[in-house]
């Protein structure tokens, strides 16, 4: 287990806001949501294999609404001076933190060397407040447990990409009845993080990595640009790629088999050989549903539209998103 000790300052370390910004965009780093449910932390698996190499960081959130009924003043001293871990306090989110930080620091060999600093920021009427704890090592990869109070959830999950930025954002779902995914705390949570964040968004349902990861191409030069993002994503979490387009009808099939050519060469170039290069004719949101359930997730480019209108528009990767029932990213 990574040892509670003080975190030891570099003499070269950056402590300039404009500075460590510039730093973090040169760093690839994952935003794991966490709420203690098995996709959760089966999203968080995923992000240790991803963010393995030294050039990464993995973020643990967890969101509680402010919560009036914490308000005492003997609470609130106590908590402004001591790591969060140290409370004795069995809050929900303090619990799924621990469980996440001991699932990652299983996989490595040098956590006993990691350094360690926490912080606590006042959060107007809620005594908890935020509260971080970084660990470090000596080439400078972090993992981060966040325990962030906001008025909602999805808002403190949006807020947390400022403090960023992020190059990818997980969320664990169960499969809904009826409905959008059914996320952690509230059902609409996935469903915002999703439509808003400005960077790529995976919704981790059911996840077995091993399968792969289907490309679905319309050739557009945004779903080139998710290829393009896509390979590199491969090439961090060693996974084979395949890649699809679907055609409306047959007269359109020549253009469907041109769009998965593109992609195939655009791979080639990049160094990956597609697993499986193909074309469905059909409906593309049940061709790529029915695809996709082979693998372990089906990616998507955005469409480009902003906010509330992409997902009103009712593009097909939100619609993918919303009745697949295995992981879903949607790449930015």
């Amino acid at each position: 287990m990574i040892p509670k000790r003080e975190y030891r300052p570099m003499a070269d370390a950056v402590t300039d806001p404009t500075e460590i910004a510039e730093i973090r965009k040169s760093r690839f780093r994952i935003l794991v949501c966490v709420d203690g449910s098995e996709e959760s932390y089966r999203g968080l698996r995923y992000a240790a294999r991803l963010g393995a190499g030294e050039d990464a960081d993995i973020i643990l959130l967890y969101v509680r609404p402010t919560d009036q009924g914490l308000r005492t003043g003997g609470l609130q001293v106590r908590v402004a001076r001591e790591n969060m871990l140290n409370w004795g306090l069995e809050l929900p989110g303090i619990t799924y933190l621990k469980k996440g930080r001991d699932m990652l620091i299983e996989t490595e060999e040098q956590a006993a060397l990691w350094d360690q600093q926490s912080a606590h920021t006042d959060v107007d009427g809620d005594p908890l407040g935020d509260n971080k704890i970084e660990y470090r090592n000596e080439s400078g990869k972090s993992i981060v447990l966040k325990l962030k109070t906001a008025s909602s959830v999805a808002g403190g999950i949006l807020d947390q990409y400022d403090l960023g930025p992020y190059n990818l954002i997980i969320l664990g779902s169960t499969e809904g009845q009826g409905s959008f995914v059914k996320s952690f705390w509230d059902p609409a949570v996935a469903e915002k993080v999703a439509v808003h964040a400005p960077c790529s968004v995976c919704i981790s349902r059911d996840l077995e990595t091993g399968h792969g990861k289907l490309l679905c191409t319309d050739g557009s030069e945004r779903a080139l640009d998710m290829v393009a993002k896509a390979s590199d994503l491969a090439k961090r979490d060693g996974s084979k790629v395949s890649v699809m387009s679907v055609a409306m009808d047959d007269e359109s099939q020549s253009d469907a088999q041109s769009s998965v050519d593109k992609a195939t060469a655009l791979l080639q170039s990049r160094g990956i050989v597609p697993l499986n290069a193909f074309i469905k004719t059909g409906n593309p949101v049940e061709e790529i549903i029915k695809a996709g359930a082979d693998y372990s997730f089906i990616v998507l480019g955005d469409t480009g539209k902003t906010g509330l209108k992409r997902f009103f528009m009712g593009s097909v990767a939100f619609k993918v998103m919303e009745h697949a029932k295995n992981s879903v990213m949607v790449i930015r």
